[in-house]
């Protein structure tokens, strides 16, 4: 009541026809107080920084690993009684036994044009995860949040319910949404941070620009949790202990190197 009325104004170039509802379209929108843009709204904030990556010839894409479970309409257990293995990443059976979900949903995907490659039954029992080809920072955003819609509204559609929550059942690895990042020229054809730096940086193929970019992600890691574990939930899983599968894909270090997990 302190402030005036906010408004989202849509934006025009970012609209989804709904594949399963074509006469509905989900817009995604800027929020507008007084004339001007909320500087704390996320669409906003990650606006001006692709603007500012712009200014110094950068542009910057984004790939995500969205991980969701697809639990019974309550919400109370996993949907599927028989995804019951001690380590069932990657099982095939309880992939097939949620067929008809996944393969609705990647459908749809590929009649958006979003280059789905990838679908599995993930760490823990009633998890899974669905992979699509990178794109700029804002449009694998836009597309991130619809995806959960489109992800909740399919689940619905087939009498389930499906979470994105980090810790949704305790003992069982949690939801991840692991972040690809790289930093092209602006013509987005010219990786601007590939290269071959002396010592363990050119190792792993980055040049000096690129090692200075790690340095920063490593330097502000605890501050940025404040963003990437935004909730009680989700801050828990630093760290995390030990699940019934007996991992957690959860970072425990501020750390780096060509391939780690933790």
């Amino acid at each position: 009541p302190a402030h005036p009325d906010m408004l989202a104004v849509p934006d025009e170039n970012a609209v989804i026809q709904l594949p399963w509802k074509p006469e509905v379209a989900w817009v995604p929108a800027d929020c507008i107080m007084e004339g001007e843009p909320v500087e704390q709204a996320p669409r906003n904030v990650l606006k001006k920084l692709i603007a500012e990556a712009a200014e110094a010839g950068l542009r910057v894409k984004t790939g995500i690993e969205a991980e969701f479970f697809l639990l019974t309409p309550e919400g109370d257990a996993i949907s599927d009684p028989f995804d019951t293995a001690e380590k069932p990443c990657y099982d095939q059976q309880a992939v097939m036994r949620r067929y008809d979900v996944v393969a609705e949903i990647c459908d749809y995907m590929l009649e958006l044009g979003w280059g789905p490659y990838q679908n599995d039954h993930e760490d823990a029992n009633g998890q899974f995860e669905m992979n699509w080809d990178f794109d700029d920072a804002l449009v694998t955003a836009d597309r991130h949040s619809f995806f959960k819609f489109m992800v909740k509204s399919i689940a619905e559609k087939h009498g389930l319910r499906a979470t994105f929550m980090p810790k949704p059942i305790q003992g069982l690895t949690g939801n991840g949404c692991h972040a690809h990042i790289s930093v092209w020229d602006l013509d987005g054809k010219t990786n601007a941070f590939a290269g071959n730096a002396g010592g363990q940086i050119g190792e792993v193929g980055l040049s000096e620009q690129g090692g200075y970019f790690l340095g920063g992600i490593m330097k502000h890691a605890e501050a940025r949790a404040a963003i990437t574990n935004p909730t009680v939930n989700s801050y828990k899983r630093i760290n995390a202990p030990r699940t019934m599968s007996g991992a957690t894909w959860a970072p425990n270090t501020v750390t780096w190197t060509g391939n780690n997990r933790t």
